[in-house]
């Protein structure tokens, strides 16, 4: 489960439309599936980070960080 993420992938005309079920809000696009994948990649990668810039920035002085591996 490292890193994986569900994509759920549509076809609307000549387009390819995707989203993550994971991670709301992560969409992406592209005239072939690669492209598709690719941007949705991009987006899931973008909100991840931000969410986690917005937690660290969040965080009370005395709290401790701790990496949590899963998979």
């Amino acid at each position: 489960m490292h890193n994986e993420f569900t994509a759920i992938v549509e076809q609307d005309g000549p387009w390819h439309i995707a989203y993550c079920a994971e991670v709301p809000g992560a969409n992406g696009q592209g005239k072939s599936l690669d492209e598709c994948l690719a941007n949705l990649r991009e987006a899931i990668i973008l909100i991840l980070q931000h969410r986690r810039e917005e937690s660290l920035r969040a965080l009370p002085s005395d709290a401790r960080q701790e990496l949590v591996v899963i998979g």
